[in-house]
Parts: structure tokens; C-alpha cells; sequence
């Protein structure tokens, strides 16, 4: 069975670092893209945040470059985001999700199992 599981959230300051983690099955992660969206509240959509796939393909969101980054511990089957200089619009529910085909993809569409989602918020 799938299962993606998300965790680290809380309530930080502006300015504030935060870390996240998404745990999966091996059989989950393994030549999958993984990737984080967020959704902010009162909106419908899901913002692109950031994903990975092994090989080195990394990709940031505008919005987070800089700020954001992604690492792969391999021998926890985990993808952590480290997230620094949080500003209160970096508030949502933040997701993990895999593309099983390996889509490097912005879209929501492309990912097809996801994790129940963990709450960031960010105060001023």
C-alpha cells in the first residue's frame, strides 16, 4: 500500500526556520519525482513549491527560491524541506506528493499520492 506521510509543522515568526519531512514507502519513492505544494487558506489550488527526483533534479518554486531547500536522506527514505526567512504568506497546509512515472511537474495532476498534510503558520 502507498502511504506518504508529512510532518515538522508549527507555528513559526517571520524571519523563523521551519523543516518538514516527507516519509514514504520504498516502493513509493523509488524512481519517483517527490514534491511539496502548498495550500494557503480560503484558496482552492494547490501552489507548486518545490520537487525532487534522484539524479539531481530539484526544482523551487519563485516564490521560495532562496529561501527554501530540499534534501534526500536515502537511508530514511526521506525528503526533508528546510525552509528559512518564513514571512507570513508562507502560511498553508503544505503536501507531499509522488509522481509513481517520475513527472518533473509543477502541476498537482501529475502527482498521484499524496499525504494528509501538515500546518505551517507563520506569525508577524
Amino acid at each position: 500500500q502507498v502511504k506518504v506521510v508529512e510532518s515538522g509543522g508549527g507555528l513559526a515568526m517571520a524571519g523563523g526556520s521551519l523543516r518538514l519531512s516527507c516519509v514514504g514507502t520504498r516502493r513509493t519513492f523509488s524512481s519517483s519525482t517527490i514534491a511539496w505544494f502548498r495550500q494557503a487558506p480560503g484558496k482552492e489550488e494547490r501552489e507548486f513549491v518545490a520537487y525532487f527526483r534522484s539524479g539531481d533534479y530539484t526544482h523551487y518554486a519563485s516564490a521560495v527560491q532562496g529561501r527554501f531547500f530540499l534534501s534526500w536522506d536515502n537511508a530514511k527514505n526521506t525528503l526533508y524541506l528546510e525552509m528559512n526567512s518564513l514571512k507570513p504568506e508562507d502560511t498553508a497546509v503544505y503536501y507531499c506528493g509522488t509522481s509513481r512515472a517520475g513527472l518533473l511537474s509543477r502541476l498537482p495532476s501529475a502527482y498521484d499520492d499524496w499525504g494528509q498534510g501538515t500546518q505551517v503558520t507563520v506569525s508577524s
